[in-house]
């Protein structure tokens, strides 16, 4: 037996999440359709993140063991043959048997992307949230932002329905930018739950375009106002950027190429 690893990308918008569902097609459902054809036995696959339905990846991360001949470095072009276009697999490599796609990453990466232009953009439609009522102020968007940073407990931006024991977790960094009319939010953290992203998000937004306050933003959370969280941004805004580890197990690809910026009067 052999640990291969995976850096997936995929097109999350007619998929319902990463993770197995009953009378639903999902990421791993399609990812271990196609293991079993290529080595004729059934692969348990473990990702870094389990992203909701909608929800993008452009650096997502998989691991598998398997007793097959096809060296680990030539999966990604194997699988990439039994793959739909929407699903694409970058690299592949052969790790330790102790490497875990999810249990060995210091943080995972998500990125939200708002298009704050008066006007809608067929080309990235499906990659962002199209906001445009008002014209967001991203600079008191990041001073909000900022109180998040640290371990605290961000019960306020869990969605119900979640497994989790407790809702305490280490977000190591947000930085909010705006780029022509777009606006990215990407957060850092050792790990995010059910939702989170995009109910920070609706916070932000709401912060940006001065219809709450920094301190009521920070109120909501700081004191598990859940009630008062009601704004959640829609999925396909969001993308799962990438996991980080102790070391790149990936050589070929380059981390800050994972994810283009897409501009509205260009694209770069």
């Amino acid at each position: 037996m052999k640990r291969v690893a995976l850096l997936v990308q995929y097109d999350g918008s007619h998929y319902s999440g990463w993770q197995k569902q009953k009378n639903a097609t999902t990421v791993q459902e399609v990812l271990d359709r196609a293991l079993l054809k290529i080595t004729n036995h059934t692969v348990k696959t473990f990702a870094a993140g389990r992203t909701d339905g909608g929800v993008h990846a452009s650096g997502q991360v998989v691991h598998f063991d398997v007793d097959c001949v096809i060296p680990g470095d030539s999966y990604s072009d194997v699988l990439n043959n039994f793959l739909p276009s929407t699903i694409r697999i970058l690299e592949s490599v052969e790790v330790i048997d102790n490497w875990h796609a999810c249990y060995s990453a210091k943080y995972r990466h998500y990125r939200y992307v708002i298009n704050n232009s008066k006007f809608s953009n067929l080309f990235i439609n499906n990659w962002s949230w199209h906001r445009y009522q008002k014209v967001l102020d991203e600079d008191l968007m990041l001073n909000a932002s900022k109180t998040l940073e640290g371990e605290h407990d961000f019960f306020a931006f869990q969605k119900s329905g979640s497994k989790r024991r407790n809702s305490i977790t280490k977000i190591i960094n947000i930085d909010i930018k705006r780029i022509e009319d777009l606006i990215f939010i990407d957060i850092k953290a050792t790990g995010f739950l059910y939702g989170m992203v995009r109910l920070i998000t609706g916070q932000l937004v709401l912060v940006g375009e001065k219809k709450i306050s920094p301190e009521i933003f920070t109120d909501r959370w700081v004191n598990k106002k859940k009630n008062d969280v009601k704004e959640s941004a829609p999925a396909k805004g969001l993308c799962f950027v990438n996991a980080v580890y102790e070391e790149n197990v990936f050589k070929k690809i380059n981390y800050d190429d994972f994810f283009p910026i897409f501009l509205i009067k260009g694209f770069s």
